[in-house]
């Protein structure tokens, strides 16, 4: 499957990772309508693309994405009934949606300001690497709408608790990176310039691992939500029933007691099981 985006730049590496660029520096990134139907439609086509293993997603310049663009989607929405209104929110959930379930490690290099859709984007993804420079803001009520939003109000909670979930999304508040490491938003804050590279490498070594395997883990994490600690257990154990069937196991184990380097199927080199991290 061929994937050529023309709102934003689309790249795959021979390692298997699929980055995702936002192309629109001068409006700090900025979503259109046909940039939310492109990454909807691409987040959509990943989970065809077997070469794809990882995905990283950044923006040009010093934003994230700040969200919906003022002049070309928030003016046109005011000539729209109830039902454009809502046609125009479910091409943004879906974009959400589809990122919850491409089942391959998605990966955001926060690099600058990430806020309204741009801050749910960057929630949607597995991981969130933050330049020390970002900024986050579920900002909705400050312009009159409300906090949950793109399912907002579904995943923040999974994230910071439901506690800090309700600041953000009553209040609007828009809060440092340091802030946002603090209350568990991202897992890393790093230097500008190290922002993308540490990001990559995150994904690079996603890539290397079992695709098998964290396909499931990801297939896992969304399913048990809803689930009793029972039903859980007995879903795991399925899952991980059904990955000791896949070659990958074996390779692993035969790998061990060779003492060799483990390359799991499809993978472009050995596992990154422990990359060096900097002071």
């Amino acid at each position: 499957m061929s994937i050529k985006p023309k709102t934003f730049r689309y790249e795959l590496s021979p390692s298997g990772v699929a980055s995702i660029t936002l192309t629109r520096p001068d409006t700090l990134n900025s979503l259109t309508f046909e940039v939310y139907e492109e990454l909807r439609d691409t987040f959509a086509a990943l989970d065809h693309v077997d070469a794809v293993r990882a995905v990283l997603v950044t923006g040009e310049g010093r934003a994230f994405c700040s969200g919906g663009d003022v002049n070309s989607i928030i003016g046109e929405l005011f000539a729209r009934d109830m039902k454009g209104l809502v046609a125009f929110t479910r091409v943004t959930g879906a974009l959400i949606r589809n990122i919850r379930a491409l089942r391959r490690p998605v990966v955001a290099a926060v690099n600058g300001t990430a806020v309204g859709a741009g801050a749910v984007m960057a929630l949607a993804c597995d991981f969130r690497i933050a330049s020390s420079a970002a900024k986050f803001g579920f900002i909705f009520p400050k312009v009159g709408l409300c906090g949950a939003d793109m399912g907002a109000a579904y995943l923040l909670p999974r994230v910071v608790g439901l506690a800090r979930a309700n600041e953000l999304l009553f209040l609007g508040d828009v809060v440092s990176a340091e802030e946002a490491l603090r209350i568990g938003l991202v897992s890393r804050v790093v230097a500008p310039e190290a922002c993308v590279p540490e990001a990559l490498a995150l994904a690079e070594r996603l890539a290397s691992g079992p695709a098998f395997a964290h396909a499931m883990t990801k297939q896992m994490l969304e399913s048990e939500h809803t689930m009793t600690l029972d039903q859980a257990i007995e879903a795991e154990a399925q899952a991980q029933a059904i990955c000791m069937q896949h070659p990958d196991f074996r390779t692993a184990y035969d790998s061990w007691v060779k003492k060799e380097p483990c390359v799991f199927e499809g993978a472009s080199g050995p596992f990154i099981a422990s990359p060096p991290r900097k002071a």
